[in-house]
């Protein structure tokens, strides 16, 4: 929807969407040798090098390569020389690159978004050479929003409006939570598309307490505080 608003119209000709893991390499996402039918190897065009190509062929039109789960990947390694490229002082301008004799570069028409959960422990943040080159807008739970409001009017449900609020309330104490932080708030996906023979009970203690409990894992008074907290207003 950013993108959609950011060019002024839906044109999913325009968008690409990848998600990154940890196997994720610059011959997936620029170029590298990859096998053939005949048992040998050649040199295929990545996803990115291939949008490349198609924004700087349409220099009239905005395009949106949107990636997903950015700091899954090894962030220097997927993007190899073109961590310059993307910068603004350096769109239109070409360089060598490492697998094949061409000059290439990332047009100026051409945007990226990235997506990250900063809540996943397991994870590196994104590295400080790559952030230079991002703007950063921290998306929060919107449970308070006037679209998430008249969903959940319209459920006329009066256990799901005790739990919507006591979910921001709990979000509040996770964001003061010194171990915690915004970051780690419970998002109001959890309450969406619910259909019509939703179970509150079964959100509540198979998907949000399971979480406190990670949350709170050297905490047990506190786990067991605000997880009771839930269980009650569903009572």
């Amino acid at each position: 929807r950013l993108a959609y608003a950011i060019m002024g119209e839906k044109d999913d000709s325009r968008v690409m969407q990848v998600q990154f893991h940890q196997n994720y390499s610059y011959e997936d996402f620029v170029m590298g040798y990859k096998p053939n039918e005949e048992g040998g190897f050649e040199l295929k065009n990545g996803i990115f090098y291939r949008f490349c190509k198609r924004a700087a062929a349409d220099s009239e039109h905005q395009y949106f390569f949107i990636i997903d789960e950015i700091n899954r990947g090894n962030l220097s390694k997927i993007f190899g020389e073109l961590l310059m490229l993307i910068e603004n002082d350096y769109r239109n301008k070409p360089i060598q690159l490492a697998y094949k004799d061409e000059m290439f570069a990332v047009p100026s028409n051409l945007y990226i978004i990235g997506m990250m959960n900063t809540a996943d422990r397991s994870l590196a943040m994104i590295d400080y050479a790559l952030r230079r080159r991002f703007s950063f807008f921290e998306m929060k739970p919107g449970f308070e929003s006037p679209q998430c409001s008249e969903y959940i009017r319209k459920l006329t449900d009066p256990y799901l409006n005790k739990l919507v609020k006591a979910i921001i309330e709990l979000n509040k104490v996770i964001e003061d939570d010194d171990s915690l932080g915004s970051g780690f708030c419970i998002g109001h996906s959890y309450l969406c598309n619910l259909g019509y023979h939703y179970n509150l009970e079964n959100i509540v203690e198979y998907d949000i307490i399971p979480m406190l409990r990670e949350y709170w894992f050297d905490n047990d008074e506190r786990f067991n505080q605000e997880a009771q907290k839930l269980r009650n207003v569903l009572k």
